[in-house]
């Protein structure tokens, strides 16, 4: 980018400032000086990005912000060789989209591979993370566990590092759960890798898109049943290897070529530390269970589900001793005073 270019750049910023920052903060006004130092700051950055995008040409037509954070955001990704190029938006979500790329070196058997690329901290609510957060052990932007006392309490203290960090360690559990998954032979697209706010996997679709979710599909009525089996067999899976996918459904599996693959799995629980996880899985397999039972399968969530939980040797808390239940939990609490008016 030229001198005369980047001026333009700081020029649009400037136009883009909004009048809150010329207004009074705390008593003092921002200084034109640290306005101008923020404006050259955030064109440098864009100018980075440029300089990046010469090696690292998009395919995919982005709108100029959505391409300099995408580039930002992939960088490392490419310079490892997972990807080489971009091709297209896949799908797009509230908390993260995903795009259609073109495989580097490092990703050489797949013919396309997926980025799902998550959206910045600030962009998305964790209010209601928390009951899945439940008895987790919170992870580095490595995959390692935290335990240095100033991020575990910054963590505790949710405030803005904390929040950082809680960001890193809902997509570093998608990543190691979809990893110990694949390793186990669910039907999942295969996890390449992960870094920042990108994990890298298999693309299920073909040039034109990503493949429909189930709930975009009727199901031929002699194939219905065997893909609930083998639906239930992933459910099974997970459960086997210590994962509860909460938030299953017909939206979250895809469906190509007769076959079903699992997706999105940041919020999986522990069906053995996770306070809430039977009534986790119960919702899954209920959800599951309606979506089949609109093909012409016939089931009976509420038993299969029960089923299933004590043929992995675990017991629905509802089903839990007084003694050992927790009255700092809600649901628990709840079932604590159920207990006590009856």
């Amino acid at each position: 980018m030229s001198k005369n270019q980047l001026l333009e750049f700081m020029d649009e910023l400037d136009d883009s400032i909004t009048d809150e920052t010329e207004q009074p903060v705390g008593g003092a006004r921002v200084s034109k000086k640290r306005q101008s130092g923020r404006r050259e700051k955030d064109a440098r950055l864009f100018v980075r990005a440029q300089e990046f995008a010469r090696e690292f040409q998009f395919t995919y037509q982005a709108a100029r912000f959505e391409e300099a954070w995408l580039l930002g955001a992939l960088n490392e990704i490419a310079e490892h060789g997972w990807i080489s190029d971009v091709l297209k938006k896949a799908k797009g979500g509230k908390e993260a989209s995903v795009y259609l790329c073109k495989p580097g070196p490092a990703a050489v058997e797949a013919q396309f591979v997926a980025a799902k690329v998550y959206r910045p901290r600030t962009l998305r609510n964790l209010k209601n993370d928390q009951q899945y957060r439940d008895g987790r052990t919170d992870l580095d932007s490595e995959g390692n566990k935290i335990y240095k006392s100033a991020e575990v309490h910054a963590i505790a203290k949710r405030n803005t590092f904390g929040e950082a960090l809680r960001h890193q360690s809902w997509i570093a559990h998608e990543f190691r759960a979809m990893e110990n998954l694949f390793a186990a032979q669910a039907d999942i697209p295969r996890p390449y890798a992960r870094a920042g706010n990108v994990i890298v996997m298999d693309f299920v679709g073909d040039a034109l898109g990503s493949a429909p979710t189930l709930n975009e599909v009727t199901l031929e009525r002699s194939e219905a049943r065997p893909l609930f089996e083998r639906v239930m067999r992933n459910v099974e899976i997970l459960l086997s290897h210590g994962y509860v996918h909460g938030d299953l459904s017909a939206y979250n599996i895809l469906y190509w070529e007769g076959a079903a693959k699992l997706i999105d799995f940041p919020q999986a629980v522990s069906p053995k530390d996770n306070r809430n996880s039977f009534r986790i899985f119960a919702r899954d397999v209920t959800r599951l269970c309606d979506y089949f039972a609109k093909q012409g399968v016939d089931s009976d969530p509420q038993r299969l589900a029960r089923d299933l939980w004590a043929a992995h040797g675990f017991k629905p808390r509802e089903d839990l001793h007084p003694r050992d239940l927790d009255p700092e939990n809600a649901h628990d609490r709840q079932l604590w005073e159920q207990r006590g008016s009856a």
